[in-house]
């Protein structure tokens, strides 16, 4: 089941782990198995992925971060083919993505024995990236009526789907906005005119696609297996530019 109409969809290069995923989902489809455990799967392959890091076994690292990638996708399918969305699934997702992001950050600079400040900088660098491709995405989706569990504006607590706590939505969104809140801001104010935009052409959504979690960690695990790990910060931080020079392409698609 995919996200946008069949004449949205686009080639989503973050996204290559999607026809595994879906095979995944439907096996899971009427077991006990919900997609909140999908979504736990992942984080295990991701601190599966640090721990190996770590150790300097870079093939098996990049094994479980394109793993990780695949059960990140796979958590969503399978709550899309269920109908069971929640919001609870939507912010812990997001949570566990960012502090994987950072625990995946510090082991590289652990093993490079690199600048602090460089690491915060390639870190900030890589969640801005991420962030734009989800304002850009999300945008298209609330367009095209498709997932709602996703919003343009975290605003305010939405209310508990049936099936989930309130409670639970509240902290998990509380937690979303500690972690997510100064990216999403800082994007916005770089392009608020992408919210009323009309055009999203697909071509267009492929290039920024680059920026998506699961194209990222393919650049790391690629990198480490060319134990190329000393250039992964300079890269990221360096990759930023296009946030600049996606953000003027769309501006000039809806001029």
């Amino acid at each position: 089941m995919s996200k946008y109409p069949k004449q949205n969809q686009f080639l989503d290069l973050s996204d290559y782990g999607r026809p595994i995923a879906r095979i995944i989902a439907k096996s899971l489809l009427g077991t006990s198995v919900t997609p909140i455990h999908v979504t736990f799967g992942f984080v295990i392959c991701g601190l599966f992925a640090i721990i190996l890091i770590l150790n300097h076994y870079y093939w098996a690292s990049a094994f479980f971060l394109i793993l990780k990638s695949i059960l990140d996708a796979a958590d969503g399918e399978l709550a899309r083919i269920s109908n069971k969305p929640s919001y609870t699934g939507r912010y812990l997702d997001s949570v566990s993505d960012i502090i994987l992001n950072f625990l995946i950050f510090l082991s590289i600079w652990y093993i490079t024995e690199g600048s602090v400040w460089y690491l915060v900088l390639a870190f900030l660098s890589i969640q801005l990236q991420g962030t734009l491709y989800n304002y850009y995405s999300v945008i298209l989706r609330n367009k095209l009526n498709g997932d709602k569990t996703s919003r343009v504006f975290e605003n305010n607590v939405p209310i508990a789907m049936k099936g989930e706590k309130q409670s639970q939505v509240n902290i998990l969104f509380k937690l979303y906005l500690l972690f997510y809140g100064v990216f999403d801001k800082i994007i916005y104010h770089l392009d608020k005119g992408a919210v009323d935009s009309e055009q999203y052409p697909n071509w267009f959504m492929t290039m920024v696609s680059i920026f998506g979690l699961g194209f990222q960690l393919l650049i790391i695990g690629i990198m480490l297996v060319l134990k190329l790990e000393h250039l992964i910060f300079g890269f990221f931080i360096s990759y930023s530019i296009f946030i600049l020079v996606f953000i003027g392409i769309r501006r000039l698609i809806n001029y």
